[in-house]
């Protein structure tokens, strides 16, 4: 079955296609859900580039025993900002929405995994402002709850990455204001305060799961590290702008997927 779901995924991401209905039975559970993404990872042969991480939210957090779930970030999907705003893909008839979010380059050590968000900061070379892309060819997959997130590729379609953040200043990203614009009205400001315990505290999850899947992590790799103003969505021909502060902003615009 998780194969069957993985295959549908894979096939309509790669031909565009929405899915009006999910296909198969819905996974329920954690490890369920991974063993879809894993097998989708198997099916597609795309280099992966890193992972998204998100949030999960209460009542799901108490019921699954976690807060937070990973997808993969595939090369072909990763940008860096120049002078035009970045060009981004979404799924016509699917779901899109694009988050704020803090970008950690993974380094990793020969030592036990962290524990807490300081111990990993010793896991990241490279911290730099960005957006994620969420996307998928099915409507309902934020809707649906996420274990379905989780099992189509953690709803992930990309991420940008914007201006690097000095090292002196990673102790101090909670101070960041941070805000989202799409076209010309404001949809969210936060901090990264309200983002359980930050941007390390991703990485630290992340690294966990992945040791849980037996996926080695691999230096390079970039942690896309949670929306910080939160998901919003968008369609298709729309500008959105993140900024971050003092630091600087980034700004992408969003095209339907084969057009």
């Amino acid at each position: 079955m998780a194969r069957d779901i993985a295959s549908a995924f894979v096939e309509a991401r790669k031909s565009g296609r929405p899915i009006e209905e999910y296909p198969g039975e819905r996974p329920t559970t954690l490890a369920a859900a991974y063993r879809v993404q894993d097998k989708a990872l198997a099916l597609w042969d795309r280099e992966v580039a890193g992972w998204k991480v998100g949030k999960i939210n209460p009542p799901d957090s108490e019921a699954l025993g976690a807060n937070r779930l990973a997808g993969p970030i595939f090369t072909d999907s990763v940008q860096r900002e120049q002078d035009q705003p970045a060009q981004f893909a979404i799924f016509d008839g699917g779901f899109a929405a694009v988050e704020a979010e803090f970008m950690l380059r993974l380094k990793t050590l020969d030592e036990p995994l962290p524990q807490t968000p300081h111990a990993a900061m010793r896991w990241i070379d490279e911290v730099r402002i960005g957006m994620e892309i969420a996307s998928s060819p099915y409507a309902g997959i934020n809707a649906d709850g996420p274990c379905v997130t989780i099992s189509d590729h953690g709803n992930n379609a990309g991420i940008l990455l914007g201006k690097s953040v000095p090292e002196e200043m990673w102790d101090a990203l909670d101070s960041v204001p941070v805000s989202v614009r799409v076209e010309d009205a404001t949809v969210g400001e936060a901090t990264t305060a309200d983002m359980l315990d930050g941007p390390f505290g991703a990485a630290c999850f992340l690294l966990q799961n992945l040791a849980d899947r037996g996926i080695e992590p691999r230096s390079g790799w970039w942690i896309s590290s949670g929306a910080i103003t939160g998901v919003h969505e968008v369609g298709a021909g729309q500008q959105v702008t993140a900024s971050f502060g003092e630091i600087g902003s980034v700004e992408i615009s969003t095209s339907i997927f084969g057009a």
